[in-house]
């Protein structure tokens, strides 16, 4: 399993992924890989292909009602058509350049946690430290009922 976090961590919530995908990788889970990253990018493609299962985490700006969840889903399949060679940016975008250089798609998730701060600083909101832990609990989920085997690193 491949969990990539990404966001600014320098963006107050935008952050969020990064913080989770290393908090998953200090529970050093046989069969899981963390990366935290700042973008999507092609780089990434390489790593997804070894991969039998990826998860994004990302934040995600909302209104700050405080009535805000994380949300867990799948990632249907890539089109082809949505290759791109630059800043991909999105992780179907990357899918679909992992399947075009690689001929092989893993079962994909995106995890999107809360957001409301996106000021400069390394300043979390309450709403998305909620969200963290959220997010965290729900991926640990996730790789304990799986059955994938990759060498974990960080």
């Amino acid at each position: 399993m491949l969990i990539i976090g990404y966001g600014n961590t320098l963006r107050g919530d935008d952050g969020a992924g990064q913080i989770v995908a290393r908090k998953i990788a200090e529970q050093n889970y046989p069969n899981v890989q963390c990366l935290a990253v700042h973008q999507l990018t092609p780089e990434l493609a390489e790593d997804i292909s070894k991969a039998s299962q990826v998860i994004f985490v990302d934040a995600l700006i909302c209104s700050g009602s405080g009535t805000e969840k994380i949300t867990v889903k799948p990632i249907k399949k890539p089109i082809l058509a949505q290759i791109s060679t630059g800043h991909v940016g999105y992780p179907r975008s990357l899918l679909s350049l992992t399947q075009a250089l690689y001929s092989n798609v893993p079962v994909a998730w995106s995890v999107l946690i809360p957001a409301v701060n996106f000021e400069f600083g390394e300043t979390i909101s309450p709403l998305t430290q909620i969200g963290i832990k959220d997010a965290i609990a729900a991926i640990e989920n996730l790789i304990l009922n799986s059955k994938v085997a990759i060498v974990t690193k960080s």
